[in-house]
Formats: structure tokens, sequence, C-alpha cells
């Protein structure tokens, strides 16, 4: 997992790598030097920090976002930008941040490693199992009572998941409905695959 100073990042990244950087606090804190211009980026450069993004919002290594790029580029009869976004948002973490059982994808992945899930009737404590369409997810059974499930229903209420998932809170578990669709504006994926194919 990365641990950098999350606001230091947005700063430089976006607001849109981090959940925390999309508060009032990331607002309102003061900014760099008055009158001071911003450089204008070059092609590798602006290519580079969408690369990073992607590392960042996903909290992936350079070598896991480096293979996930090699297998999109493999892929035959279907768009790259598309299998590379389905590839990132199966992972079990951002499945488990998608359906609103964690409110950011660093804590899914913590949830995750602990083993608090269960995928079609195994324990996954691998953050970056790739789910598939009709596959179960649901809460283990010694993991239910855990505080960090408290109130689950109340949250899951004023929650909407994206359409490719869903989770029952009676049932304690959710299923992966279809692929997912990249509606992210934040994220440009044909730069990140335009500065791998260098």
């Amino acid at each position: 997992m990365i641990s950098k100073p999350k606001f230091k990042i947005c700063k430089r990244l976006g607001a849109g790598v981090y959940d925390k950087c999309q508060t009032s606090k990331f607002v309102t804190a003061p900014k760099g030097k008055k009158g001071a211009r911003p450089k204008a980026l070059s092609e590798f450069g602006s290519q580079l920090i969408e690369k990073q993004k992607i590392r960042f919002s996903y909290g992936i290594s350079e070598r896991q976002l480096s293979n996930y790029v090699e297998n999109a580029m493999k892929t035959k009869g279907q768009g790259t930008a598309d299998k590379l976004y389905e590839r990132l948002e199966a992972r079990l973490d951002n499945v488990v941040y998608r359906m609103g059982l964690a409110n950011s994808r660093a804590f899914a992945r913590q949830m995750v490693s602990h083993g608090h899930f269960v995928v079609n009737g195994h324990k996954v404590t691998i953050p970056s199992y790739e789910t598939k369409i009709g596959d179960a997810i649901s809460i283990r059974e010694g993991s239910k009572g855990k505080k960090l499930f408290e109130g689950l229903t109340e949250r899951l209420k004023e929650y909407n998941a994206p359409k490719w998932v869903a989770f029952s809170p009676e049932k304690a578990e959710g299923k992966v409905l279809d692929k997912p669709k990249n509606t992210e504006t934040f994220l440009d994926i044909n730069a990140v695959l335009e500065f791998y194919s260098r």
C-alpha cells in the first residue's frame, strides 16, 4: 500500500485521487505561492501525471500498474482502455469499496487483507484478487459482529452503488452484476496507455 501525505499528492494530481481530498478542508487549505505561474506541462509530463493518478487512486505499485497495462494491451477484440479500466475496477478491494462497505479504497484493502470477506464461499485475503461477473462477495460469518460493520444498513441507504455491483445488508452479501463502465472523467486512461507504449 502506498502511504504518502495525501493532501500533498492531491495538490499535485487533483482532488479526485483520494476521498479525503474531496472535503471542504482540502478546498480551503492554503495554496502555494501567490502570483507563481504554473509551468506548462509537456506531453510526457501530463501522461506521467495521469499514470500517477491511477496509481494513487487504486493504491497500486508501479509494477502492478505496468502488469495491468501489459495484459490489457494483449487483449484482442475490445478497447484497450476499457479493458484496463475493467481490470482495475474488478480488484476485490475496489469492489468492496464500490459496494459501499468501506469509505475509501485504502480501508477496503485493509478489510480484505484482514480476511473479512468471502468470495463464492472461499475466504480471500488478497486485495488484488480479480472478481468476475456473477461472483458472490459476502461478509465472513465471524466478521459480521465486528464494529466496522455496525450501522451498515443505515450507511448503505445513503449510498448509491454503481449499477454493476449490488449489496444486500440483510443477507450481508453482494454480487458483481456486470462489467464496470468507465464513467470517471477524472482519469485519462488513454494517456496512461500512451505513456507505457513509448
